[in-house]
C-alpha cells in the first residue's frame, strides 16, 4: 500500500525510490509489526480477560500446568493482525506470492480461531475433532498447492533441491502438489504441538523466519542466486516483507508470552504460523533445509507419532509424555530450562541451515 503511494510520489521527488528496496521495506515491516503488537497487546489481553477467554488445561497434562488455567488465550489475534498490517503496508501487493502466503496464513488462522472458539464456548480442552481439523487443513493446503503448481514460472519452482550438493535436484512433477500439502499441514501441526510452554514455539518461529528472509532474498535475486548455485525464483524476494512482519509480530508477542506467560497464542496463532513457515519453505525451494532449521518443530511432531505408534503396537510408551517437551518436564527439568535449551537448539539448527548456502 505505502509502496504504491511511494511510486506515485517518485514523480515529485526521486528520494521516494528508496522504498523500492526490499531490504528497507523488510526492516520497516519488522518494526511496524513489532510496535503494533507492543501497542495493542495489553488492550487485547485485557479484552480477553474481560470476555473470560481463558486457557483450559487438559486433565491428562503435566500437573505443573494446572497453575496456567485462567491465562488468556487466542493471543494469536495479536500476531495475525500485526503480520497483516506489516505486509499490507510495506509489501508489493501486485506480487502473487504475497497474496498466496497471506491467504494460507489467514485461512489456517481461521481454522485455529474456530477451534479455539469451540474450546472457549464449551469450557473444554477439546475443540474441533481431529478429523474435522485435518479435513479443513487438507482442503486449504491442497488448494494452495494446486495454485502454486498451476502458476509456476518454470521447472525451478517445482523441483526438490538437495542441500550440501551442487546442481542436485529432482523434478517432482504432479507429486509437487502432494509434497506441498505435507509441508504446509505438517509444519502447521508441528508448531501447534510445540506450543505447549511459555515462549517455546514463538522464538523458534522468529529464528526460522529470520533465516528464511536470507533464503528468500537470495532466491529472488538473479545475481546472488547464480553465485550461490541456488534456483532463481522471480518475485520471491518480496516474501521477505511478509517474513519480516512475522519476526516483528513474533517478538512483540514474546514480550507478553515469555515465562510466566500473560497470554497464549492458541491454535489461531500456532496453526497460522506453522502453515506460513511451510509454504514459504516451498516458495524459496528449500524444503529440506527448512526441515533442518525447524528441527525443534519436527522432533516435537515425530515424538507424538512415535509415542502413539509404540503404544498402539506394543502397549508401551517411548516417552514419559508427548510432545517431547512434556517428557523433559516430567524428568524434572524446570519449564524455563526446557524452553531455553530448545531455543539454543534452534539457533544451532538455523546456523546449519544458513551454512548450506555456501557448503554445496
Amino acid at each position: 500500500m505505502l509502496m504504491w503511494l511511494a511510486d506515485q510520489l517518485v514523480a515529485w521527488h526521486s528520494g521516494f525510490n528508496v522504498f523500492q528496496y526490499i531490504t528497507l521495506r523488510t526492516i520497516l515491516s519488522v518494526l511496524t509489526a513489532l510496535l503494533l503488537a507492543l501497542a495493542f497487546g495489553p488492550r487485547l489481553i485485557r479484552r480477553l480477560q474481560q470476555q473470560q477467554i481463558r486457557q483450559t488445561i487438559r486433565a491428562d497434562g503435566p500437573k505443573s500446568h494446572f497453575d496456567k488455567a485462567g491465562t488468556p488465550t487466542m493471543g494469536g489475534l495479536m500476531i495475525l493482525s500485526s503480520i497483516l498490517a506489516g505486509t499490507l503496508l510495506w509489501g508489493d501487493l501486485g506480487n502473487r506470492l504475497v497474496w498466496i502466503v497471506l491467504g494460507v496464513t489467514v485461512v489456517f488462522g481461521a481454522i485455529g480461531w474456530f477451534d479455539d472458539y469451540l474450546k472457549f464456548s464449551r469450557r473444554s480442552a477439546h475443540g474441533l475433532r481431529a478429523w474435522q481439523k485435518y479435513s479443513w487443513q487438507s482442503l486449504a493446503a491442497i488448494a494452495a498447492a494446486v495454485v502454486l503448481f498451476s502458476t509456476a514460472g518454470g521447472p525451478a519452482e517445482t523441483e526438490l533441491i538437495v542441500p550440501f550438493f551442487k546442481n542436485v535436484s529432482f523434478d517432482l512433477g504432479w507429486l509437487y502438489i502432494v509434497f506441498v500439502y505435507f509441508m504446509i499441514v505438517g509444519f502447521s501441526n508441528a508448531v501447534n504441538l510445540t506450543d505447549g510452554l511459555d515462549g517455546l514455539a514463538i522464538l523458534p518461529t522468529v529464528l526460522v523466519c529470520g533465516a528464511l528472509i536470507v533464503f528468500a532474498y537470495a532466491t529472488g535475486n538473479i545475481k546472488i542466486s547464480d553465485y550461490l548455485g541456488i534456483p532463481y525464483v522471480r518475485g520471491v524476494g518480496e516474501i521477505c516483507v511478509f517474513l519480516g512482519a512475522i519476526v516483528g509480530a513474533g517478538l512483540g508477542f514474546l514480550w507478553f508470552n515469555t515465562y510466566p506467560a500473560q497470554v497464549f497464542m492458541g491454535d489461531i496463532g500456532a496453526l497460522a504460523l506453522g502453515a506460513a513457515i511451510g509454504v514459504v519453505g516451498v516458495l524459496v525451494r528449500q524444503e529440506l533445509v527448512l526441515l533442518i532449521m525447524g528441527g525443534v518443530f519436527v522432533m516435537e511432531a515425530v515424538s507424538v507419532v512415535l509415542q502413539v505408534a509404540s503404544f498402539k503396537l506394543t502397549g508401551k510408551r517411548i516417552f514419559q509424555m508427548a510432545p517431547l517437551h512434556h517428557h523433559f518436564e516430567l524428568k524434572g527439568w524446570p519449564e524455563p530450562r526446557v524452553i531455553v535449551r530448545f531455543w539454543i537448539i534452534t539457533v544451532i539448527l538455523v546456523l546449519i541451515g544458513l551454512a548450506t548456502l555456501k557448503i554445496r
